[in-house]
């Protein structure tokens, strides 16, 4: 992993904490979440407040997230909502940790300023014990304070303020003004200024979990289904659980809940490109495995490793040249169906709200296109990359760290955005694809 770290693939846009101050209200908040404290004087967060250096010491890589549910964080500075979230175990953990902290960005701002803010996601479970459990992961509330408790000395001052001013005696009673002006010493003036944090509460019915090997809960669509990596479950509530082996049935889900469209329909695209550059990585990996030298390969490189060594391309290369040739050159269309092993490979997410959760899926579903897996599943791309040659590794690090890492906005909207076609120009006939559709042969009229 050391490659991946020297080019900013891992462990990557990470906060750097060095400074006295922030160390110690780091190590206060971690006292008070995990009873524990850092001994180190120089680390860095994600944007829950998790350090891997810390983790190391600790010999604890969950030390935020007790039994992966119930994610603990630290804020030290706003500026933590840009950095990644490590060890993920639910794929809405830092879209919903982002969305708090922008939504409530002028208030931390001020809290972080005299201390660490501290909460926890919390849930009506706190330990899986089997897949059903998933199922009750239906709200998802934040609950969070400085570690001097400044928001619940608020409620208690705004509370004091509320009988000074309604109790008929409360001018007399000296032990109200008293304490009141103590807490207004801590919390400053509520009445002017109230500390509350907003929206705090999230609902995520459609979610990825590393849980039970890995799986895509899609319950809030119209046709609900369960996608497990692992062990299928025998006993979950869901009328709808696949595997893997299910491409047929995976297909058809995807399809009857409209959540994927094939990369030659993709407007905005250089649909080409992408294809070549799947088959470009489907090229390499079967040149890993004859054990070529893959350094500073080009195009050209590619094609005469490709006709070297056709016999050991995999059937998805070839799918992908067919459907390369359908869309630059006008061959015939390929049939590639749900069985093909190009399938996969050939489609994006389409434009809904669950698109970064299926482009997620498309990427365990199409394992040699590292890039795809980089972007869109760090967390199995991570796990993946141990089990690589040498020789690939290199590749893939380099190819990621030249054309993903000087413009990721780009790439991102290049592969899987939806923005219009401002050249007024169809890549592929739109009256086209209503004849064949996306993946079979011409459909009768």
């Amino acid at each position: 992993m050391i490659r991946l770290i020297e080019k900013g693939l891992m462990f990557g846009n990470l906060v750097h904490i060095s400074s006295p101050a922030l160390v110690e209200r780091y190590n206060r908040a971690l006292q008070h979440l995990a009873g524990k404290t850092t001994a180190l004087t120089d680390f860095h967060v994600d944007i829950s407040g998790y350090s891997p250096e810390v983790g190391i010491e600790l010999d604890d890589p969950l030390y935020l997230n007790p039994n992966g549910v119930n994610r603990q964080f630290i804020l030290l500075t706003t500026e933590q909502k840009r950095a990644p979230l490590l060890n993920v175990k639910f794929s809405t953990s830092r879209d919903i940790l982002r969305e708090f902290i922008e939504m409530n960005e002028a208030q931390l701002f001020a809290l972080t300023a005299t201390d660490a803010v501290a909460g926890e996601l919390v849930n009506s479970v706190f330990k899986l014990t089997t897949p059903r459990d998933l199922l009750n992961l239906r709200k998802i509330e934040i609950e969070a304070d400085t570690v001097g408790g400044t928001l619940r000395k608020a409620d208690q001052l705004a509370g004091m303020v509320e009988r000074f001013k309604t109790e008929e005696d409360a001018w007399f009673d000296d032990v109200l003004i008293a304490n009141m002006i103590e807490t207004a010493k801590e919390t400053g003036d509520v009445t002017r200024n109230p500390v509350r944090l907003r929206h705090t509460a999230f609902e995520k019915r459609n979610f990825w979990t590393a849980h039970f090997g890995g799986m895509y809960l899609f319950t809030d669509l119209d046709h609900p289904a369960a996608i497990c990596m692992g062990e299928r479950p025998v006993d979950l509530p869901i009328k709808y659980v696949f595997d893997p082996s299910q491409r047929n049935q995976i297909a058809k889900f995807l399809n009857y809940n409209d959540l994927v469209e094939p990369i030659v329909k993709a407007r905005g695209v250089d649909a080409a490109a992408i294809l070549q550059q799947k088959m470009d990585f489907l090229t390499v990996d079967a040149a890993a495995d004859a054990g070529i030298d893959l350094t500073g390969l080009d195009r050209s490189d590619m094609r005469r490793l490709a006709r070297n060594h056709a016999d050991r391309l995999p059937e998805a290369y070839h799918g992908l040249a067919q459907l390369l040739r359908w869309a630059t050159d006008g061959g015939p269309w390929p049939r590639i169906t749900s069985d093909h092993p190009a399938y996969f490979y050939s489609l994006r997410a389409a434009n809904t709200p669950n698109r970064d959760l299926v482009n997620m899926l498309l990427a365990e579903l199409a394992p040699l296109d590292p890039r795809q897996m980089f972007i869109c599943h760090k967390e199995l791309f991570y796990r993946t990359y141990g089990g690589w040659s040498e020789p690939k590794k290199a590749y893939v690090a380099e190819f990621l760290a030249r054309e993903y890492q000087v413009d990721k906005a780009g790439a991102r909207a290049a592969l899987f955005g939806h923005e219009p076609d401002m050249s007024g120009e169809d890549r592929v006939s739109e009256a086209v694809i209503a004849r064949v559709g996306p993946w079979g042969a011409v459909r009768k009229e």
